[in-house]
């Protein structure tokens, strides 16, 4: 009886393992209890609701149709040990009010010099949180707005957005700008949105470097060209 045990055991630990190799080399084959090694895949905005067994289909819905990302604790202040991004350190001192974002353009200054390094470190920061909006070039074509029918944001070079002031784009990531874009304080940190800014510039100098020659001709006077330079 007991060796009868022990060939039926081994029969069966030989055809679990023949079954889980398989003969498809990207299959797993068969898996013990799959959620204990591989968890669900959790969108980062998306809040999946209560259980509906144990509250009301109206607390579950609301929920569901809720944004999950969460703003920092009020008063919490992003930490650099660099002793050259002290600066960094300070919160932002204006409120979010129209008269303080018109302040902003006029005072808030970028503590960082704009170079061809730092326009590139933003623009890997643009491709990762504005692209999808604002489009490649800023043209306000991105996915969400051609496939996603949201509302077109101004081009960065157009009339509305073409002479907005660096500080009120820092303004705008800090608390975020009417309905459509949300604050980008919680995904951005100072140093960041000052990087993604200088690619905005970037862009609202029709992808050059802003103060970059422009081609004259012979009708171009010398205070013309200045001009078109600034």
């Amino acid at each position: 009886m007991l060796k009868t045990m022990k060939h039926t055991t081994l029969m069966l630990v030989a055809v679990a393992t023949l079954a889980a190799c398989g003969g498809d080399k990207n299959s797993p084959g068969i898996e013990y209890m799959p959620d204990m090694y591989r968890g669900p895949a959790v969108e980062a905005y998306v809040d999946y609701g209560q259980d509906p067994y144990y509250f009301e289909d109206s607390v579950v819905k609301a929920q569901r149709s809720a944004q999950s990302a969460r703003f920092a604790p009020a008063g919490t202040i992003a930490w650099s040990n660099d002793p050259a991004k002290a600066g960094f350190n300070f919160p932002y001192p204006y409120a979010n009010t129209p008269e303080d974002y018109e302040r902003a353009g006029l005072e808030v200054h970028s503590p960082i010099p704009m170079t061809t390094e730092t326009v590139e470190k933003g623009k890997v920061i643009y491709v990762k949180f504005c692209q999808h909006c604002h489009g490649e070039t800023g043209a306000g074509d991105g996915k969400v707005v051609t496939e996603g029918n949201y509302p077109v944001p101004p081009a960065y070079n157009g009339s509305q957005l073409g002479n907005m002031p660096e500080g009120k784009m820092y303004h705008s990531l800090q608390y975020g700008k009417n309905l459509a874009m949300g604050s980008h304080a919680g995904q951005l940190n100072q140093e960041e949105r000052w990087l993604v800014i200088q690619y905005v510039k970037y862009l609202q100098a029709g992808g050059k470097m802003p103060g970059a020659a422009v081609p004259t001709d012979s009708t171009m006077t010398t205070a013309t060209a200045a001009s078109a330079n600034k």
